[in-house]
């Protein structure tokens, strides 16, 4: 699956969560109460997941991965990591992690139909179409 395929099914799952595909520099995004927490930059899928937090450094140990930096000007944003398709297996739970998290930041309320337990996951969406 390409990155723009994987992008899409994300966005899709997500969309129940109040998820919606939009632009950031120009990019594929994805957002929710209009703040980004994804987004497709060639190969690479960028999670605001948090400045130290464990998803931040969890992500941060997977080969290839590093901080996000969009204008590719040496100014990464210390709260992204960009994800290279090598791992796209990771993507879809990464990208429900940056959605969870965007309540932490001042300004965001949780996602719409997110709860606290997880149990309406993407992953368990995911699962649910593949049976």
């Amino acid at each position: 699956m390409t990155p723009d395929e994987l992008f899409d099914d994300i966005a899709a799952d997500l969309a129940h969560h109040g998820a919606t595909a939009g632009a950031m520099f120009g990019k594929r995004a994805l957002k929710a109460h209009g703040k980004a927490f994804a987004c497709l930059k060639d190969d690479y899928l960028a999670f605001k997941l948090g400045d130290g937090t464990p998803a931040h450094a969890e992500a941060l140990t997977l080969t290839g991965a590093e901080l996000f930096d969009p204008s590719g000007k040496h100014r990464p944003f210390k709260d992204w990591v960009a994800v290279p398709h090598t791992h796209a297996a990771q993507w879809a739970r990464l990208a429900e992690t940056a959605l969870n998290s965007l309540s932490s930041y001042p300004g965001c309320r949780a996602p719409r139909g997110v709860p606290p337990d997880g149990s309406s996951s993407v992953i368990s969406h995911r699962q649910a179409r593949a049976q």
